[in-house]
C-alpha cells in the first residue's frame, strides 16, 4: 500500500489524524495534512483506508497495488 496526499485539496479537518495518527499529522500553522508514513505497515492499512474514506476534501489516495 502507498498513500498519496494532495495538500492543495486538504481543508484541515483533521479526521485522518484522529483515525491514523501514526500515518498522518497536521501542520501547526494551517492544519494541512502531513504524511508521516507513505508506505504504512500492514496493521495500519485498515485505519488508512478509513481515513481516506472519511476525508471531506478527498485529499487522501490509497494505491493498493504499490
Amino acid at each position: 500500500m502507498k498513500v498519496i496526499v494532495d495538500e492543495a485539496k486538504c481543508c484541515g479537518a483533521g479526521q485522518c489524524v484522529l483515525i491514523a495518527p501514526e500515518v498522518f499529522d497536521q501542520r501547526d500553522q494551517d492544519g494541512i495534512v502531513v504524511l508521516l508514513e507513505p508506505e504504512p505497515a500492514g496493521e495500519r492499512h485498515t485505519a488508512v483506508r478509513e481515513a481516506a474514506a472519511v476525508c471531506p476534501a478527498g485529499a487522501i489516495h490509497v494505491d493498493e497495488d504499490a
